[in-house]
């Protein structure tokens, strides 16, 4: 592996491209922050990808994708005086050194969870006005349910027990099977609640809910491909098959 030193020489050449670009490559600079939002989001769903798909060497590239992202802000930043990638890196160094005192300084924790907590009881002593504070407006819904319940969680916030968050599960379940005989406009929000109750009971059992359900999209996708490539070798129409017909393949996808 690359020693320190190699390490931040790379850094420092990453510098220089980059101030390089920003002055001469008449793409790199029109590019505001703005203009690079949704470039970032992209590049940060791509590197969620490969990770998913255990795939290291594409990790590896998708980091450098984002590092430049990060730098490219900074850039920017110093253009106008506001802030430098150097305030960036010390910003966040200054952060951890503060929120680990069991690391630089005399507290002792027990485990990670006690980390957690003593995470965010920190954030509350350095200004905040809620420990939600910290969670994007603009995050997935799913993902959004999961910082929410690991941040209340944090304060103390949660169910003692598994089996009580699985009675809440079945209670929300019940309230939506009513209103969904009844057609209710509560649909909506006790589906939501599901939802909520469902993410709750898997944090409790160490199931990330946004791996999991995007494990079973590919698995989906993947068998829904096979019966596409499959009816059509027999010269079929996926448009036109019965669903006992497409179930077949289904059932053969399965067993792959």
């Amino acid at each position: 592996m690359n020693s320190m030193q190699d390490k931040l020489k790379a850094f420092e050449r990453l510098l220089i491209i980059m101030d390089e670009l920003r002055e001469k490559c008449p793409w790199d600079k029109k590019q505001t922050m703005e203009t690079l939002r949704h470039l970032t989001i992209e590049e940060t769903y791509e590197l969620t990808d490969a990770i998913m798909d255990n795939d290291i060497e594409e990790v590896k590239k998708e980091i450098g994708d984002i590092l430049l992202h990060m730098v490219f802000y900074a850039k920017i930043g110093s253009e106008t005086n506001d802030f430098d990638i150097a305030d960036s890196l010390n910003f966040i160094s200054d952060k951890l050194i503060s929120r680990h005192p069991h690391i630089y300084g005399d507290v002792e924790v027990a485990d990670e969870e006690e980390v957690k907590a003593n995470w965010e009881k920190l954030k509350l002593k350095e200004g905040k006005k809620s420990v939600l504070e910290g969670v994007p407006r603009s995050l997935p819904s799913l993902v959004k349910a999961i910082r929410i319940q690991d941040k209340a969680r944090g304060v103390g916030f949660d169910w003692d027990h598994e089996d009580q968050v699985w009675d809440k599960v079945q209670e929300e379940l019940n309230e939506f099977k009513v209103e969904a005989d009844a057609g209710s406009e509560k649909m909506t929000d006790e589906f939501g609640d599901v939802l909520f109750s469902m993410i709750n009971f898997a944090r409790f059992k160490g199931i990330n809910p946004d791996d999991a359900l995007e494990k079973t999209n590919k698995k989906f996708i993947k068998r829904f491909q096979y019966l596409e490539t499959e009816s059509a070798k027999d010269g079929k129409v996926l448009g036109e098959m019965t669903l006992e017909e497409m179930d077949a393949y289904w059932e053969a996808a399965k067993k792959m």
